[in-house]
């Protein structure tokens, strides 16, 4: 699957998509095909406030659960209530109907400073 330009990364392997002051995040196809098949997903309570590289959010495969951090500071104003019902969707479309939560972002300008696409594909090798 290729890597969506429009988006940044951290190494933990958390994308980001940013409009306006809205950032969306997910984890990136790499990191689904680590975790193998996604069973549970849970996700961050709304207006929950967040520091950059705080754990917010948390999903579990049948191999190991890892935690999902904000790229960025802001405050958790969505959730993707439909991975509760299909945790699998991360696997399937991780940069699309898998996307975990949304942040309206403190600093947009934050964003820029994450890998862009072709930086993360590198640091995946």
């Amino acid at each position: 699957m290729s890597i969506p330009s429009d988006l940044r990364f951290l190494d933990s392997h958390e994308w980001v998509r940013l409009e306006g002051d809205t950032a969306t995040v997910g984890i990136s196809d790499h990191a689904q095909a680590e975790l193998t098949d996604i069973v549970f997903v849970e996700l961050p309570e709304l207006e929950r406030a967040a520091d950059a590289g705080d754990p917010v959010a948390v999903v579990e495969s049948v191999k190991a659960a890892s935690d999902i951090y904000a790229p960025v500071a802001g405050e958790v104003i969505a959730v993707n209530s439909d991975l509760e019902a299909d945790p699998a969707l991360v696997n399937t479309d991780p940069y699309g109907n898998g996307w975990l939560f949304k942040l309206r972002v403190k600093n947009p300008e934050d964003v820029a400073a994450l890998m862009d696409a072709a930086a993360y594909q590198s640091h995946i090798g």
